[in-house]
């Protein structure tokens, strides 16, 4: 199972901005969807954004028009882009991709504190 690996958590302040990325540690070769997803302890995971090979992008109500999803095929990368960043986004952050065969890959997780 190839792994993926997130990095660009870390503390912001209300407010500010921070990017995440998703690198595999190898080629995977028929990937359709490369989403981000969210959680909380005691909660459960939620899909914050997700983008396909066609084109389709998605991302949750809460964090439209503040968080960008994009994907690197040259790099073998997806990033996060968060802007206006709120308490309530404190998360532990986790990548997803999925291949044709509805293969899933998942991230071990980059932990994201909103606190002033």
């Amino acid at each position: 199972q190839v792994q993926l690996v997130e990095s660009g958590g870390g503390w912001v302040r209300p407010g500010g901005s921070l990017t995440l990325s998703c690198k595999a540690q190898r080629y995977i070769s028929g990937l359709v969807s490369w989403a981000w997803y969210r959680q909380t302890p005691g909660q459960e995971r939620e899909m914050v954004a997700l983008t396909t090979s066609t084109g389709f992008t998605n991302y949750t109500d809460s964090v439209k028009g503040r968080f960008g999803i994009s994907r690197d095929l040259v790099d073998r990368t997806s990033s996060l882009e968060m802007n206006e960043l709120g308490p309530e986004d404190t998360a532990t952050y986790y990548c997803r991709w999925t291949d044709g065969s509805q293969k899933i890959y998942w991230g071990l997780g980059t932990q994201v504190i909103v606190s002033s």
